[in-house]
């Protein structure tokens, strides 16, 4: 930061004040060359981030509507609510961690069903179902197909052992 008086030198911070939450910042700063000191205060300036759903109409990404599918989704499921949280927290952190400004639709659908999967098979399957729009049963089987031939390996690995 140039200064404002001489034009010529440099601002150092020589100290920092936060207040309460974080911001602003107030910093004290003095100019290398005429030696002035000044105040200046930092307010974190937060870009929203936007959603790009499959018309490519936008909206504000809202964590609650991740919460809100994955409750439905783990309804009468033994999956806790502090569970479905990490979840929920997870996926926020990675979004905003990998994009600015916009996310599309398909990335957060992606990461709640690989998170389900994970969690529970028949929570992922209710929550696939309706992500992925299935129009008939075919589509239904070839999603959960991979599932049944895991499951079968799993226990015929069991078995040998």
């Amino acid at each position: 930061m140039k200064c404002p008086f001489c034009r010529k030198g440099d601002f150092a911070v020589i100290d920092s004040r936060h207040h309460q939450g974080g911001f602003p910042i107030r910093r004290r700063r003095i100019c290398d060359r005429c030696k002035r000191k000044v105040w200046t205060v930092e307010q974190v300036e937060e870009n929203p981030l936007q959603v790009v759903k499959k018309d490519n109409t936008r909206e504000p990404f809202n964590a609650q509507k991740i919460r809100v599918g994955l409750e439905k989704a783990c309804y009468k499921r033994p999956i806790s609510t502090e569970q479905i949280e990490a979840i929920v927290r997870q996926i926020e952190a990675e979004v905003y961690a990998a994009y600015f400004g916009e996310v599309p639709a398909s990335v957060l659908g992606n990461k709640a069903m690989k998170q389900l999967k994970k969690v529970d098979q028949v929570a992922y399957v209710r929550f696939a179902s309706v992500y992925r729009e299935f129009k008939d049963v075919n589509a239904f089987v070839e999603e959960v197909q991979p599932m049944i031939a895991r499951s079968k390996n799993g226990k015929s690995n069991r078995k040998r052992n």
